[in-house]
């Protein structure tokens, strides 16, 4: 897998200690994006997702895992992998996608369409300046919304993250 970079401890890409595994590529290219160089799909280093998963299992403290990027999605396979991986070792994760939910429910590969049912949270929608905000969690842009993925998927449509849901 093609990554941008490695994060051990962040507490900025979801609650608690999460291990955030930013992606290299992404076809969105937002302007103000905050990862600009991790748009190239060519970039970044080479890593096996066994590699990436034991860097992920070093810190016991962590509470969960989080793909962002670039564009998780545009490795859809790889990520669902290492999405596994942490929910095998009690792990949530969290997703970031600057496509919406609605859009890779109904037009995503069946890749997209597995790696989605394995997050807990989606972060969707893409990064707009015009919306840049700091006064919320875990997004860049108002228009961004936190999806509990497990009960938009049962409900048929998204179905906002409460804000003091147990475990986030």
């Amino acid at each position: 897998m093609r990554i941008f970079g490695l994060v051990q401890d962040s507490i900025v890409d979801g609650p608690g200690f999460r291990f955030a595994c930013f992606v290299q590529g992404c076809p969105h290219g937002c302007p103000g994006c905050h990862n600009p160089d991790s748009h190239d799909p060519q970039g970044g280093r080479e890593m096996t997702v066994e590699e990436v998963a034991r860097e992920l299992l070093k810190n016991p403290l962590t509470d969960g895992l989080t793909l962002s990027g670039g564009e998780p999605f545009a490795q859809p396979e790889d990520c669902l992998a290492l999405a596994k991986t942490a929910h095998a070792h009690g792990l949530n994760v969290w997703g970031y996608s600057g496509w919406t939910f609605e859009h890779l429910r109904d037009q995503g590969t069946p890749a997209q369409k597995e790696l989605l049912a394995a997050l807990d949270v989606l972060v969707d929608g893409p990064f707009l300046l015009a919306q840049r905000t700091l006064s919320l969690p875990w997004r860049g842009s108002g228009n961004q919304r936190l999806v509990d993925v497990p009960a938009s998927l049962a409900a048929g449509e998204a179905v906002p993250l409460p804000d003091r849901r147990p475990g986030y």
